[in-house]
């Protein structure tokens, strides 16, 4: 049971991890010319193709046919994929035009976002220690993003498309937990793929100036989606399960400081000490928020 935990801890920290990765080299290729159409176009198609294939390979070992997507499945989420694609366009615009540092403080806004929607659709009123954590993620994003110096120029764009990630991924978490659960894994996300292509590739027919450069496929575009489309969900997926949500949601905070240290590391963006200390306080409240104090409260 306690190896199971940990095998359970290891496959979602690894699966954080590699999220936390990404951001960077978007911004690396950026510098390198690419457009945000390219990136998510590249990420996209070869995501798509990667799942594809271990759909074939679990179909070749599995000799027993897991249960088969109906129409209604397939419709259902393609459209949850849909927020998937969004997440990808918005969070990639917010990279753009604000440091990487920041921009996944904006993503993390999911917390109290989460909170918000569970409030709406389920009519659930939150709890004392959901409360306490949206204030201390609400505090330690005004330190992360340098709120504090009130002469930082942050571009708007930057925090426009970043508070719009958030809640697209917002809704794809919440989705994702309550659609089509009885199939497997590997086709549910090969589903929401296809939704999110249908965002990505609108997007790209809209924004895109000329042909793609097919150059971001051999620099970029298999790193993305290895990184960014394949692995995470597999090693959530099969994690997950193994620990719980709660325990899932702690360790999976993990992508918040790869993501700063990445920055720091590659790109040279200045993280200083109350950054640290704002990026600190946003992981305390997601720990608090899934830590069970009562045995009454789930």
């Amino acid at each position: 049971m306690k190896n199971n935990v940990l095998k359970g801890v290891f496959l979602v920290a690894l699966g954080a991890t590699s999220y936390g990765m990404l951001a960077t080299f978007v911004k690396l290729a950026y510098k390198d010319g690419y457009t945000t159409a390219e990136v998510t176009s590249s990420q996209f198609i070869y995501g798509i193709l990667g799942v594809l294939l271990i759909n074939l390979f679990q179909k070749i070992v599995n000799k027993e046919i897991a249960q088969k997507a109906s129409s209604k499945n397939i419709f259902q989420l393609m459209v949850a994929g849909t927020s998937l694609g969004m997440t990808s366009v918005f969070y990639y615009l917010c990279v753009k035009y604000i440091d990487v540092s920041i921009a996944i403080v904006l993503l993390m806004q999911t917390v109290w976002m989460g909170v918000l929607l569970e409030w709406i659709l389920d009519k659930k009123r939150p709890s004392t220690q959901k409360i306490i954590s949206v204030i201390i993620v609400l505090f330690g994003t005004f330190l992360a993003t340098k709120l504090y110096e009130f002469t930082i120029q942050l571009d708007w764009r930057g925090i426009f498309w970043g508070i719009l990630a958030a809640a697209s991924f917002t809704t794809t978490m919440f989705t994702a937990n309550k659609v089509a659960l009885g199939i497997s894994s590997a086709q549910r996300s090969l589903y929401m793929l296809l939704g999110g292509a249908v965002i990505v590739f609108t997007f790209s027919a809209f924004t895109q100036v000329g042909s793609l450069n097919i150059e971001i496929f051999k620099n970029y575009g298999l790193f993305l989606a290895l990184f960014g489309t394949i692995i995470p969900p597999i090693l959530l997926n099969a994690g997950f399960p193994k620990i719980g949500l709660g325990l899932g949601s702690i360790v999976a905070s993990l992508e918040l400081p790869v993501s700063v240290l990445m920055a720091f590391l590659i790109l040279n963006e200045e993280v200083v000490f109350w950054q640290w200390s704002g990026i600190a306080l946003i992981i305390l409240a997601i720990v608090i928020m899934n830590l069970n104090f009562s045995k009454k409260e789930h």
